[in-house]
């Protein structure tokens, strides 16, 4: 595992940011025509088959392949999807998940010892700030509930991402693909259960191209090729090169949705935006120092 992230994996990273980003337009069309946890349960059905019959298992213990595919996909996009539906704007949404930095480098630091420089304890302090007082200035964008939904989610993202770790050095598209099966059969009792049959069918019917589109881009560019790649960033760097790059989702995130939703961006937003992004420059800039 290497401490310097080379040009070409920053360049990934963004890639796979930007992605994750604009997605959150893409969830909440999705979110016309599923449920939530319906939407999910075809987003990780469809990353796992049929590419489950055509990649071998990766040598990783089942454990651990249970445990992504259902951090991943029941307590990260569970959650976050069933806050999108009307609990939470994309923009917002895209801004408090990323609490999934905050809890990834806390927790690598409890479980692991990987160690938190005093700047990095700052920069990380700093984001904070700026998503608790996106918190507190809540309106019509997001409620109580969907801010706890979300937080939860990025929760789960972040335990996620050291189960990932413990992967190693494997294919990360098998990877994902095997993962993905394990969270699927999950969502979709919860589907059954929460949301009743005739939901789930009314949505397949009623979704059309633009739906299906959406949810074959959940599958493929989000699940397969962005968390792919981003579990192939984790196992050769570590976490604190790697995850606070994440912290650029909310741009994309709330640009695009201010674009093709129309979502208001108030100052106080945008201020608490500007801390979050300002916390992820001062780690970056402390953590390459520190290499010096």
């Amino acid at each position: 595992m290497t401490t310097r992230l080379p040009a070409r994996h920053a360049l990934l990273t963004l890639s796979v940011v930007a992605i994750w980003g604009s997605n959150f337009v893409v969830m909440k069309h999705a979110l016309g025509f599923f449920t939530p946890f319906w939407l999910a349960c075809l987003r990780f059905t469809l990353a796992a088959l049929p590419l489950m019959l055509l990649l071998p298992r990766p040598p990783v213990a089942w454990r651990v392949l249970a445990g992504y595919g259902l951090l991943l996909g029941v307590g990260q996009f569970g959650l976050l999807f069933y806050a999108l539906q009307r609990d939470l704007s994309p923009g917002l949404a895209s801004l408090l998940v990323q609490s999934q930095v905050f809890f990834t480098l806390l927790l690598a630091w409890a479980w692991r010892g990987q160690r938190l420089r005093g700047l990095q304890l700052l920069a990380l302090a700093l984001a904070a700030a700026g998503i608790a007082w996106i918190g507190w200035q809540l309106d019509a964008a997001a409620t109580p509930l969907g801010l706890g939904l979300a937080l939860a989610a990025g929760l789960s993202w972040g335990i996620a991402n050291l189960v990932g770790q413990a992967a190693g050095r494997v294919d990360m598209l098998a990877f994902m693909v095997w993962s993905s099966a394990f969270a699927a059969p999950v969502l979709g009792l919860l589907a059954l259960a929460l949301e009743g049959w005739p939901a789930l069918q009314a949505g397949a019917a009623a979704a059309g191209v633009s739906g299906w589109a959406a949810v074959l881009w959940q599958s493929l560019g989000n699940t397969l090729y962005g968390y792919g790649v981003w579990g192939w960033l984790l196992a050769h760097h570590a976490a604190g090169q790697v995850v606070p790059m994440a912290l650029l989702v909310p741009v994309f995130g709330m640009a695009c949705s201010a674009w093709w939703l129309g979502e208001s961006l108030p100052a106080w937003k945008l201020g608490g935006a500007a801390m979050v992004m300002a916390g992820l420059l001062l780690n970056t800039w402390a953590a390459r120092r520190s290499l010096r």
